[in-house]
């Protein structure tokens, strides 16, 4: 009996019985192809006629060493990794092009080398004299990096196999083609196949393996969400191309903290370490201004502060406009909901701007007080005390719900010489309106008190 054929779209990674010319998930054209087997082995109807071997089983109860690591000696990466390399892991590196990902990752190879980890830096998208022009740029030419700039995956293994490196940085992923898969480099079959056989040989042999993704516009990793399955960690360098800030965002790691970051500054000589991020984020704020507020934020196990700013304004068109940059637009509208129906602050008519400053991307629901202070600051042009921070989580009927890690987050605002906090009651942050460090706290009941305490209104 033939074995049937599967077909998959390269833009939306949809499996098909067959081959069509339109894809019904995405609708794009031309992009069904089909996906070849990655190799060859006995049909599954074979597996119930053997008897297989027993599969040992423990208890939980058993102790387990904690894996060794390697320390780079970049802290902010070692940070999101957990406390350092892992032998034998696969880590799958994610960004916009030329945010920096290849600068970031031959820092790295270069750190890890001199440290006497054993490193091979593949590329596919440069030759190697382009990486040597920016090595010497970062005062890296010096460092013992194995060089290659291939693209065929059976001979990148060969050489892995041959040189027995403790570390390999494959740039990047969508580049590498492999021979046993009928399809062009970087569709859906090629990343998968490439993939599923750099982590396969990371397990076997106990080598570390760096590979860099691009990402779609929707700013997910282009290929297959299977790959980001397969790896044991998956990080996102994010950063907006006109701010000299880069966050490196872990969201999944099998050896650590997800959510983690860690923090670069872009500067003429590559990537430095910013160790502390919330005097950076608020290093250019100037005097109080409305629309101005300061969040106190958790990433990962890190308390961030940072800056929102809003802007209302009377609108020219019959739609008024929503625009967000940093945070969700969905959130922005249910905030700009609540305040309408449960306070009676209408915007309508009025178009809303709404900027996480530093190029930071916040998605944690304790932002929404932040969020609606700045706007009730832009609309009534008032300005908050510059001492002030604020956070909570709105709820739809109005009522304010405490944030986790409020004293980690009250200590961090301390620590930059803030005075005063606005807060949901029921955090964690010692009794009455007096904490620790001379920080004076203050707990609305609710988000009409918050409004009539603070903008008198409500």
């Amino acid at each position: 009996m033939a074995k049937s054929k599967t077909f998959s779209c390269s833009e939306c990674g949809a499996s098909f019985s067959k081959w069509s010319g339109r894809c019904e998930g995405c609708g794009a054209w031309n992009t069904i192809s089909e996906d070849a087997p990655l190799a060859s082995g006995p049909a599954s109807k074979s597996l119930g006629a053997r008897r297989g071997s027993a599969v040992p089983l423990t208890d939980l109860a058993v102790e387990e060493t904690p894996p060794p690591r390697t320390v780079s000696g970049l802290g902010e990466l070692d940070r999101v990794l957990g406390g350092g390399l892992v032998p034998a892991s696969a880590i799958l590196v994610g960004g916009d092009p030329g945010i920096g990902k290849s600068t970031l990752l031959l820092q790295a190879a270069a750190k890890f080398a001199r440290s006497g980890l054993k490193t091979v830096y593949v590329s596919g998208e440069e030759a190697s004299a382009q990486v040597r022009m920016r090595a010497q740029r970062l005062d890296l030419a010096d460092a013992p990096v194995r060089l290659a700039a291939e693209t065929n995956l059976r001979d990148i293994l060969t050489t892995l196999e041959a040189e027995r490196p403790q570390l390999a940085i494959i740039d990047s992923i969508q580049t590498m083609w492999a021979d046993n898969v009928d399809s062009a480099p970087g569709s859906v079959s090629q990343v998968r196949a490439a993939a599923h056989e750099l982590t396969n040989f990371a397990k076997r042999r106990g080598i570390s393996v760096i590979m860099v993704g691009h990402v779609t516009k929707e700013g997910q990793i282009a290929g297959p969400r299977v790959v980001e399955h397969m790896v044991d960690t998956v990080l996102y360098f994010e950063g907006e191309r006109g701010h000299q800030f880069r966050i490196l965002r872990a969201v999944k790691n099998r050896f650590g903290p997800a959510d983690e970051i860690g923090v670069f500054e872009m500067t003429g000589g590559g990537l430095s370490e910013v160790l502390n991020p919330s005097a950076l984020f608020l290093s250019e704020r100037g005097a109080p201004s409305a629309g101005s507020v300061v969040f106190a934020g958790i990433e990962g196990t890190r308390p961030v502060l940072v800056e929102l700013q809003a802007l209302v304004a009377p609108t020219p068109h019959s739609q008024p406009r929503r625009t967000v940059v940093g945070w969700d637009g969905g959130r922005l509208a249910m905030i700009l909901a609540v305040l309408e129906a449960r306070c009676g602050i209408p915007f309508a008519g009025l178009d809303v701007y709404l900027n996480v400053a530093g190029g930071m991307k916040i998605s944690e629901p304790a932002a929404d007080l932040a969020v609606a202070a700045a706007l009730l600051s832009a609309r009534e042009d008032v300005a908050l005390p510059a001492d002030t921070v604020v956070f909570g989580e709105i709820s739809l009927s109005g009522a304010l719900r405490p944030a986790p890690q409020t004293e980690n987050r009250l200590k961090e605002a301390q620590k930059l010489g803030f005075t005063a906090a606005i807060a949901p009651a029921g955090g964690k942050a010692g009794s009455g309106s007096a904490v620790g460090g001379g920080l004076t706290l203050t707990r609305p009941a609710d988000l009409t008190g918050f409004v009539g305490e603070t903008f008198g209104a409500g």
